[in-house]
């Protein structure tokens, strides 16, 4: 059966689409992940308006009000999440900023949208003997179980995204010095430093795991699969859930759960937020501010023991 050529309302879509994230690559620097989450929504909405009858250059604000309201409904297909919806929202709005500023729509049809509001949820966060057991949980000297101990701890001591994780390089790591160099969005660099304990399964892996899962291959990553190639995030994602399924954290624990347990871990130890902000690689503070729930025992314990009329 032959493939349906698109319509020349959705061809056209398509390559406003491309100019656009070309735009977004060279201007502001987007990660690779990004851009292609932008392509997959705004080609989507490109469907939607070819099956509508439908142009980009002359939707309306109730079409895209619509739209978005129809992805959340769940009639006739599985329902859209709320934060999907705001990934979306925020995508088109982006894009046809990006148009009006090329003269390409006199208006803005996103302007009269409502944000959607997101919900002050807090992220999952483990405690410090949840883990210790997380830990502990890859044993012995097989190199499997010298990758998942070191790749457990370097996350928990570093605070790093998955895709920082599985990019790190072998030049990005400098175990004497107790530091390492993150690569994250929109492939901004920083250095976070690297704890004992961490340095510690570092270095037993790129010495005795490494070498055996790597083979012949010449990768420049860091965590290698069994096959001897770069570890992907979907990798990562499973060694997470195995051990934490083996700790008793099944249905918690995800590898951005290890990076919010770092940062509450810091700013409980006294972590200044700003400090924590640069460790973190996050652009705006309001981003981390998240993490400030500290409890109420603890907001005491600092006040009593930082302000000078505390105790008068």
């Amino acid at each position: 059966m032959a493939t349906a050529l698109p319509a020349p309302g959705e061809r056209r879509h398509e390559g406003l689409v491309l100019d656009f994230l070309a735009h977004l690559e060279l201007e502001r620097g987007l990660a690779r992940n990004t851009l292609e989450a932008y392509r997959s929504d705004l080609l989507a909405f490109g469907r939607h308006l070819a099956e509508h009858g439908s142009e980009p250059e002359t939707v309306s604000s109730r079409e895209i009000a619509d739209y978005l309201a129809d992805l959340a409904s769940g009639e006739g297909h599985p329902a859209a999440s709320a934060a999907t919806i705001r990934r979306k929202s925020a995508c088109l709005r982006s894009f046809y900023r990006h148009l009006r500023r090329e003269g390409l729509r006199e208006s803005d049809p996103t302007a009269a949208l409502a944000a959607p509001k997101r919900p002050a949820k807090l992220p999952d966060v483990l405690s410090r003997d949840e883990v210790r057991n997380l830990l502990a949980q890859p044993t012995g000297a097989e190199p499997a179980a010298l990758r998942d101990r070191a790749l457990l701890e370097t996350m928990y001591a570093c605070g790093l995204r998955a895709s920082e994780v599985t990019g790190l390089e072998l030049g990005d790591v400098d175990l004497e010095a107790g530091v390492l160099r993150a690569r994250g969005k929109g492939s901004k660099e920083r250095i976070v430093p690297v704890g004992r304990a961490a340095r510690a399964a570092l270095r037993a892996y790129l010495d005795r795991g490494r070498p055996t899962l790597s083979g012949q291959r010449l990768e420049t990553e860091i965590f290698l699969n069994r096959r001897g190639g770069p570890l992907s995030r979907q990798g990562l994602h499973g060694i997470v859930v195995r051990h934490g399924r083996a700790a008793g954290l099944a249905g918690r624990l995800t590898p951005h759960t290890l990076r919010h347990t770092f940062a509450t871990h810091l700013l409980a130890g006294g972590c200044d937020l700003r400090s924590l902000q640069e460790m973190l690689g996050h652009a705006d503070v309001a981003t981390t501010q998240i993490y400030t729930h500290l409890s109420s025992g603890r907001l005491k314990e600092v006040y009593f023991s930082a302000h000078p009329r505390a105790t008068e």
